[in-house]
């Protein structure tokens, strides 16, 4: 008998910056994203993320 010895990661919710509301992604203790479109499908709004250690930062671009 194999018992399956995983190391237990935080698994969070990625939450919408503008409202707030849970999206349909997820993330762990050890992802990294960059330049991440970060679609929620309540407001139907599209935001570039960046994440590190749970970290969300919203990247703002700069008006042409």
């Amino acid at each position: 008998m194999t018992t399956n010895h995983k190391k237990p990661y935080n698994v969070e919710w990625i939450l919408c910056p503008i409202c707030g509301s849970k999206t349909r992604d997820r993330i762990r203790e050890d992802t990294v994203l960059k330049n991440y479109p970060l679609y929620c499908p309540k407001c139907k709004r599209e935001t570039l993320i960046e994440v590190k250690d749970l970290q969300l930062t919203v990247i703002t671009e700069p008006d042409a």
